[in-house]
């Protein structure tokens, strides 16, 4: 087979009349196609088209080109004697669910502990709260298996080029993912496929002799002598030399239990900001002109940036096209939003967080905490602004951009599912906040026409796009506590599903390469 790029593919054209035109040959002279890489270019409006890479197969004459080289995946190097401490990972979102899977296939039989739900019952726990407003604080849409990451888009871009990623694509797609994200070139999963995902990695980490425990929080952990000795459950204290911390960027209380037990922390610049809701039809209009209601397209998404005067960065982030808002309090009284979206990308609306860049010295003290002290000030605030209840608070674009209270809704109609209340932004965000936002929506505007719509919505408030703290680990992956190993996201080390379970599998192949040198 041969490996053909850079094929211009017609909306309405078959793959392998577009492959037989690129070679210059006739159809005739293939034997079959298939796809390794999808992309839409709209970058002209009258031309609209598929960009795709193809591994090929033909009738003769394949010696002309380059032979397609299909991914191996590497071999699994087991373990020569099992340790004597089975290792443990803590958190099944991305990171700690591959950082135990890498784990188990190599023989050394981790535990997988997770303070929420198994990914089947967590989805009860997330209706539940999104129907009555009854949060459960242990197991929500920030905490249980899956991670936050499970109740979004499933979005699985990244800018990481680790060699690492290819493998947790093919691992999610033998666990159920949809076989479309080996090619796509925006690849996601959604809402609604991601859990079927998320059960056949946590069965595949038993079958390799992992085991893991739900509805099993970590509470503290023994040190002595700058080592650690063990980790002490809300169940139990089980002595452990090597630990994968992957908790999530959520885990406020064990950062603060981390801190007393003195793991180095530091502060770590994090965003906050906004839900923003357009009708869907509008941004594929804007994005793919005469063309956006074409079948073989699909919903549009957008990716907007711009660097203000004042030195700040407001930025889009997590763009849930054909989504909704979803309710993402993990703790009482206190608000936060998020966007997820169905595999098919099928809702009346569009949304995307868009987000200003907070610094450290944006907050008061100097604490390493203090970031999660500046989230939580502003979320207790979005949640008295919605009355209570875990209603979020509302405004539409144009009563924002002119710095007046909301009262009523227009033509896009809010999708957070507990509701909305009317109000002034402005009183449950940071001024300069606020005013970033103002300056951006018209530079916006010019990009993507019809953005600064007066009857958008914006929700508030979204504060959880990256961990205010990193847990400092050195060029081995171990914390200033050795045996501690920070992972993913919540560590300050990811920002994504991709590049968290990426960090995953590279932290456990240093504790299974700590644990080899120490069994010779």
């Amino acid at each position: 087979m041969i490996e053909v790029k850079e094929i211009q593919w017609g909306l309405d054209e078959s793959l392998q009349h577009a492959v037989a035109k690129k070679l210059r040959i006739s159809e005739k002279d293939i034997e079959s196609v298939s796809l390794l890489r999808k992309g839409v270019d709209a970058r002209h409006k009258d031309r609209v088209h598929f960009v795709a890479s193809a591994a090929v197969a033909l009738r003769r004459g394949e010696e002309k080109y380059s032979a397609y080289v299909p991914y191996t995946p590497p071999r699994v190097h087991m373990l020569r004697r099992k340790p004597a401490l089975r290792p443990i990972v803590v958190g099944a979102g991305p990171a700690g669910l591959f950082a135990a899977l890498t784990l188990a296939r190599a023989g050394a039989e981790p535990i997988l502990l997770e303070q929420g739900d198994c990914v089947e019952e967590r989805q009860k726990a997330v209706r539940h709260f999104a129907l009555t407003g009854q949060l459960d604080p242990d197991s929500n849409i920030q905490f249980g298996e899956g991670g936050a990451g499970a109740f979004s888009d499933g979005k699985l871009n990244s800018g990481t080029h680790d060699v690492r990623g290819k493998q947790v694509l093919f691992d999610l797609v033998a666990a159920g993912a949809p076989e479309e994200i080996l090619w796509e070139a925006k690849p996601h999963i959604g809402t609604d496929r991601l859990p079927q995902a998320v059960a056949g990695l946590r069965q595949e980490i038993i079958r390799c002799g992992g085991e893991v425990r739900f509805r099993t929080a970590l509470r503290d952990i023994v040190v002595r002598d700058g080592r650690l000795c063990a980790v002490v459950t809300d169940r139990e204290e089980i002595p452990c030399e090597r630990l994968i911390l992957a908790t999530g960027h959520s885990a406020r209380a064990l950062f603060e239990t981390l801190y007393a037990r003195g793991a180095r922390l530091i502060r770590k610049p994090f965003s906050i900001g906004v839900r923003c809701e357009h009708p869907q039809s509008l941004i594929n209009e804007s994005q793919y002109g005469a063309f956006a209601a074409h079948p073989a397209l699909g919903a549009a998404d957008y990716k907007l940036a711009v660097h203000l005067p004042t030195g700040r960065d407001v930025y889009s982030f997590c763009m849930c096209p054909g989504g909704e808002v979803a309710a993402a309090s993990s703790e009482p009284r206190r608000l936060c939003v998020n966007g997820m979206s169905p595999f098919a990308r099928d809702g009346r609306n569009a949304n995307s967080a868009l987000l200003v860049n907070v610094q450290p010295e944006d907050f008061e003290g100097d604490s390493p905490l203090a970031g999660i002290e500046f989230q939580r000030r502003w979320e207790e605030a979005a949640y008295r602004l919605g009355g209570g209840s875990y209603r979020a608070p509302a405004q539409l674009v144009e009563d924002f951009l002119l710095c007046r209270p909301s009262e009523k809704g227009g033509s896009v109609k809010p999708t957070y599912p507990l509701g909305v209340r009317w109000c002034d932004l402005r009183d449950c965000l940071p001024e300069f906040v606020s005013s970033s936002l103002r300056s951006a929506f018209p530079l916006f505007d010019r990009k993507i026409k019809g953005f600064a719509m007066g009857d958008a919505v914006l929700t508030g408030i979204e504060a959880r796009s990256s961990s205010p703290v990193r847990i400092v680990r050195d060029e081995l992956g171990e914390s200033s506590i050795r045996g501690l190993y920070p992972t993913g996201e919540g560590a300050g080390y990811a920002g994504g599903i991709l590049s968290a379970a990426v960090d995953g599998i590279r932290q456990a192949e240093r504790v299974l390469e700590q644990l080899e040198i120490r069994n010779i």
